[in-house]
């Protein structure tokens, strides 16, 4: 595996960003295992995006500006959508050790899915990097895409379910106090509405 890839991989999927702070939200809110669900959801939202490479269709993306706008404006809706909901939620905090309800955890998915699908620039950085370290006329160059996007899936899990843990060993301190949880949760829904106004501005 080139060291240059698994590098650059980690600093992007390290760099704080929509995941990033939806982990920590779930994993702050409900516990550790909430926050392995929530990067869960996230890395199964690359998907699309190394899909959407491998076929070819980011290239159509990139050569069209209409096509980039709407999914970008479709991205800062759903992050609005998100401080909206943050704010809005008043649910205690869950205590460990609870199971949460599967219909909850499948709601918990589908919001990290459609972070990651809702974000025109992951397909961008696909589109960029990936080429990189594949030799296009090299025989078994698909599969070769496939395994460095699988690494950096496997990368993303990995940080994020990290960032998840140790944001529910951080609960302890906030469980017992109410008026942290609300500046949490504004802290978070303010995190989201930045996150979309900088995607609102940003440029192919």
């Amino acid at each position: 595996m080139d060291a240059a890839f698994l590098i650059t991989s980690l600093i992007v999927v390290v760099t704080p960003g929509t995941g990033v702070i939806y982990t920590l939200s779930a994993g702050l809110t409900q516990g550790r295992r909430a926050g392995v669900v929530a990067a869960t959801g996230c890395t199964l939202g690359i998907v699309p995006h190394m899909a959407a490479t491998i076929s070819g269709v980011a290239a159509l993306m990139h050569a069209s500006a209409t096509a980039f706008q709407v999914l970008k404006y479709l991205g800062v809706a759903y992050l609005l959508y998100m401080a909206w909901a943050t704010l809005k939620d008043k649910d205690p905090i869950v205590v460990e050790g609870e199971a949460a309800p599967r219909t909850a955890a499948t709601r918990m998915v589908v919001r990290g899915i459609l972070i990651n699908i809702l974000n025109p620039k992951l397909t961008m950085f696909f589109f960029a990097f990936l080429p990189q370290f594949v030799d296009p006329g090299e025989e078994g160059s698909l599969l070769r895409m496939l395994e460095l996007s699988a690494v950096f899936m496997l990368l993303t899990f990995v940080v994020f379910a990290a960032y998840g843990a140790v944001a529910a060993a951080l609960r302890t301190h906030v469980i017992s106090r109410p008026r942290v949880l609300t500046w949490m949760r504004r802290f978070f829904a303010g995190s989201f509405v930045a996150l979309g106004a900088k995607l609102a501005s940003a440029t192919r």
